[in-house]
């Protein structure tokens, strides 16, 4: 079973892409993370330049492809200005269209988060999840809220915090249980 990690930073040194890192080491048996890179060369979305699917940029072609082929998706968000970064948001965008038979329809997927303010995106993490949902991603009804991120790893890359540590490994294990059996259309 493969999941494709998605991080919502651009940074280098980002803690969401750290979680992603840490989930990877996580994942129950049989089940493999990809963490996708490509959020930095997606260009913004504009419908009136848009040529359709098979015919966009090599980016924007290589992210369909990486949700296709995955089983389910995994979205490492961190908060900008209370919601969604505008690349992360700008990605979803361009996956949702055309929205029949967009690769994320149907597709499982769980949002988690890291700041290093105290409540670790809870309103990004919502938000993202609002938007998976609207573009028809199975989407778990759970966050994983990771904050003050400075702090949160343990020298191995794992989480500090054994609580977090475990529910990180519930979540995974969710959504690898959402791929095993999807729900009932």
């Amino acid at each position: 079973m493969q999941v494709l990690g998605c991080s919502g930073s651009l940074r280098r040194d980002s803690h969401n892409t750290r979680l992603l890192r840490a989930a990877a080491d996580r994942l129950p048996p049989g089940v493999e993370l990809t963490v996708w890179e490509g959020l930095h060369a997606i260009p913004a979305y504009d419908a009136d330049a848009d040529p359709g699917p098979g015919e966009r940029a090599a980016a924007l072609e290589a992210l369909c492809r990486a949700v296709r082929v995955a089983d389910a998706v995994l979205v490492a968000t961190p908060e900008y200005n209370h919601s969604v970064p505008g690349a992360l948001k700008n990605a979803l965008d361009w996956l949702s269209r055309p929205l029949a038979g967009n690769p994320l329809a149907g597709k499982p997927a769980a949002v988690i988060g890291a700041s290093t303010g105290l409540f670790g995106a809870v309103w990004a993490q919502a938000e993202t999840r609002k938007v998976l949902s609207a573009i028809g991603a199975s989407v778990l009804d759970r966050e994983l809220p990771v904050g003050q991120a400075d702090e949160a790893f343990a020298a191995d890359g794992g989480l500090a915090d054994p609580d977090l540590d475990a529910a990180l490994r519930e979540l995974l294990a969710e959504l690898a249980d959402a791929v095993a059996q999807p729900a009932a259309a």
